[in-house]
């Protein structure tokens, strides 16, 4: 019997546990995903998942972020699953629409996972983002272009971040993972 993307999302966070100090987190999201068919739609009242893209440079040491409209903060750029439960598909569609860069190459096992409270917004109740994070590697010509969802765009040093106390956490925790990883 084929194996669902649910299953391989599954599949996916148990290998990403094996690899990882953060077995709490995985259980985490390993609950969330078998409490709902609608956990990958955004109208999934409680909350749901998310695909996000460690956008880096070609030579690994910067990262492309998007000081992020809504929110008002530099973040990674990624975006709603929209009842894709491919998260590594959603991570390198979001990337490409939120950059406008081409050439991208997204690598198949989970890099991080976050889970955060996305604050209520006129019409829409706080929710939680269950948000899986993949590498993506720009390939190509690194001149993006900024979109409707940002304020603006830019490259950072991966090393600066990780250092920057400042930084989101999540953001400086994905810098010292891609560091201490080696690029």
């Amino acid at each position: 019997m084929p194996q669902t993307s649910s299953h391989r999302l599954g599949d996916a966070l148990r290998r990403y546990g094996l690899c990882s100090q953060e077995a709490p987190v995985v259980g985490e999201f390993l609950r969330f995903l078998a409490s709902a068919r609608e956990v990958f739609e955004r109208t999934h009242a409680p909350g749901h998942f998310t695909g996000s893209a460690w956008l880096v440079s070609a030579d690994g040491e910067r990262v492309l972020l998007t000081h992020h409209r809504k929110l008002g903060r530099w973040l990674q750029l990624g975006g709603h699953a929209d009842g894709d439960p491919d998260l590594a598909r959603v991570a390198l569609r979001e990337a490409g629409e939120e950059s406008g860069l081409q050439d991208l190459l997204v690598e198949p096992e989970i890099f991080d996972l976050d889970r955060h409270l996305i604050p209520a917004r006129g019409e829409e109740p706080a929710h939680w983002h269950y948000d899986v994070r993949y590498v993506v590697r720009a390939t190509g010509s690194e001149a993006f272009a900024v979109g409707e969802e940002s304020l603006d765009l830019a490259w950072q040093s991966i090393r600066g971040m990780a250092d920057d106390l400042q930084a989101d956490a999540s953001m400086r925790r994905m810098a010292q993972r891609w560091l201490a990883r080696g690029p």
